[in-house]
């Protein structure tokens, strides 16, 4: 794979009762002892890290990040090619820069430049 899936989101209404859940039902090492409580969940033989939170306006939804090696690249092709964008490049602070967007069916995507 070219340009494989490098991180998991998962967002809800309660982020800490979705950290509980996830930590419960499936032994994840969650830790959110950060500034934004953002659950980081370290990746595991075989599997990828991903992350688990709260959201601002008490939507839900489960994204996946590609990592690309230039994220407004990525971001112009998959627009050129249908997708909406839904955030621009941003650089997230002591983190990856990520770029969000809907494909033509309206899935959630993330594009992320690992550090």
């Amino acid at each position: 794979m070219a340009n494989p899936v490098a991180w998991f989101e998962l967002i809800g209404p309660d982020g800490a009762a979705l950290q509980s859940f996830y930590s419960q039902a499936f032994d994840w090492e969650v830790d959110a002892s950060n500034p934004m409580n953002y659950g980081m969940v370290p990746a595991a033989a075989g599997g990828i890290p991903g992350g688990i939170a709260g959201s601002p306006d008490a939507s839900a939804r489960a994204t996946f990040y590609v990592a690309v090696d230039d994220v407004q690249s990525a971001l112009d092709r998959v627009t050129k090619l249908g997708a909406t964008m839904v955030m621009p490049a941003t650089d997230v602070p002591e983190g990856p820069t990520i770029a969000m967007f809907t494909d033509p069916a309206g899935n959630l995507v993330g594009l992320m430049k690992p550090m």
